[in-house]
């Protein structure tokens, strides 16, 4: 597909995050792989996924948009998302449509800040659409001037330390809307959407699409919420 022919496949649609790491009691080999076939199945319009391991074999058996990042370094380092150029030449080659990179005041390795890898993927892969995973609206603002093509506020609360809460931050949606206003960046709402309602709700509310990941693919994590609560 071409950029235009994926922007137009996942406007107002569903996009699950097809994820599992080895500390996880779901994990075993080749998951990943069956839950983005589960998402086809269901109806889904793309595939969030992680490492060009995953991505080259959700690639080969789904045929959908993949949203591609390569988590290095998490609880290590600050900038930890599709860190720099070199992994996002890795999740393209692996197959991916859509490259997403940290977009956060944070620094890098190289003592750039984080929304840098959006000017060089641009510059270095220009065929490549941009996913800016960002925590607030002030991120998402210069993302979007960057020329990030999607922001996604997946790092809320990723830097804080708040309570634990399992209701979407409505009010940061409404406001990284606001903030990509009059720049070419569409709002895909990331982050406790819990249920077909509430992914309703966040289309209403200004978002391209949505990305479901913890109430489809981790149930575990489900299962926590209903304990919790």
């Amino acid at each position: 597909m071409n950029k235009e022919a994926v922007l137009e496949s996942l406007k107002d649609g569903l996009i699950v995050s097809c994820q599992a790491v080895p500390e996880e009691p779901h994990y075993m080999e080749g998951i990943t792989v069956k839950f983005a076939e589960c998402a086809a199945w269901a109806g889904a319009k793309g595939i969030r996924a992680n490492s060009p391991e995953d991505i080259r074999a959700i690639k080969a058996k789904v045929d959908l948009p993949i949203i591609g990042i390569w988590k290095i370094n998490r609880n290590i380092k600050d900038v930890y998302l599709t860190p720099n150029l070199e992994a996002a030449k890795a999740v393209w080659e692996a197959g991916a449509e859509i490259i997403a990179v940290q977009a956060t005041h944070h620094y890098r390795d190289d003592g750039k800040l984080a929304y840098e890898t959006i000017r060089e993927i641009k510059e270095n892969i220009p065929e490549a659409l941009i996913f800016a995973d960002v925590s607030n609206a002030q991120d998402a603002r210069i993302a979007a001037e960057m020329g990030a093509d999607f922001v996604a506020p997946t790092l809320a609360g990723a830097f804080d330390k708040l309570e634990i809460k399992d209701a979407p931050d409505y009010i940061l949606l409404r406001d990284i809307v606001d903030a990509v206003q009059g720049t070419h960046a569409r709002v895909i709402m990331e982050g406790k959407v819990a249920t077909p309602e509430i992914a309703v709700q966040c289309l209403y509310m200004g978002a391209y699409a949505v990305v479901v990941g913890n109430a489809i693919t981790r149930p575990h994590i489900t299962a926590k919420r209903f304990a919790r609560a």
